[in-house]
């Protein structure tokens, strides 16, 4: 019963904050726009959205335990990539916009607030609408925000780092930002809840996260990247060592994380089928 109320409050609780960010997307917003010079707007905009994200987590109860500091603006911030989750944690400590899959735009709700909130979308494998998309983030830049991506391109289970898309580096070279990595880590029970892989839907995985007691995650900014006589390549290259160096430093002895509970579950396959033969 305890764990039904806490659920119930919780869905209360982000439907006010969805109907709040209605509000703010469709009234606010656009106010500013009228009233402010573009820096000015856009500075209030990212602070708002900024709080927004931050209320999103408490409702959530996530426990973000981070470490390392942001690098100056403007800077593009490249993270892996385990959930949906991850534009809360790293949207409630960099304010910015977001990159990310065109898909997002259609999700119900959250697709309306991303769009208004100046989210860069992203439709893979037309290189016309890249080359709008890298000009795009390069314009966020140029204005001194900052630009958050998920480089991957899809989500994992958080046991590896897949390769970057070295194209989504691009606009930190063309305005000389610098680049921030940024680990991402779900802890303890978040920790095999947190993934959005696999056909879930977002409204399925939603719950799932809001039954959770709290949600633990460990988010190190690295130390950042000079873009200046750098190739994308040769950055995106070094950007992700960085981040997977990084998670694997934090795996603790003794405990099954994503990637040990995966080397495991291959070991006992192996096994099975030995014992079977």
């Amino acid at each position: 019963m305890k764990a039904k109320l806490r659920l119930y409050s919780k869905a209360a609780g982000l439907m006010l904050l969805f109907t709040a960010g209605f509000l703010i997307a469709a009234g606010l917003f656009p106010v500013i726009g009228l009233v402010r010079p573009p820096a000015g707007a856009r500075q209030i905009r990212d602070a708002v959205k900024l709080r927004w994200l931050q209320r999103f987590g408490r409702i959530l109860n996530l426990r973000v335990d981070r470490s390392g500091s942001l690098a100056r603006h403007p800077v593009l911030v490249v993270s892996n990539h385990v959930s949906w989750l991850d534009i809360i944690v790293l949207g409630g400590h960099v304010p910015g916009c977001f990159a990310a899959k065109d898909d997002i735009a259609g999700w119900p709700v959250i697709g309306y607030l991303s769009r208004q909130a100046g989210t860069v979308f992203i439709r893979r494998g037309d290189r016309k609408q890249i080359l709008q998309t890298a000009e795009k983030m390069a314009w966020q830049l140029r204005r001194n925000g900052n630009m958050l991506v998920f480089p991957e391109g899809t989500t994992t289970d958080g046991s590896e780092v897949l390769d970057f898309h070295a194209s989504l580096f691009q606009p930190a070279l063309l305005t000389r930002a610098a680049i921030q990595p940024a680990a991402i880590r779900y802890l303890n029970a978040a920790g095999e809840s947190a993934p959005f892989i696999g056909d879930e839907t977002f409204v399925t995985h939603l719950f799932k996260m809001l039954a959770l007691d709290k949600i633990d995650v460990k988010l190190d900014f690295l130390p950042a990247i000079e873009s200046e006589d750098k190739t994308r390549n040769g950055i995106s290259r070094e950007a992700r060592s960085l981040i997977r160096e990084a998670l694997r430093a934090d795996e603790p002895v003794g405990v099954l994380t994503p990637a040990s509970r995966k080397i495991r579950r291959q070991i006992d396959g192996l096994a099975a089928s030995l014992q079977e033969s």
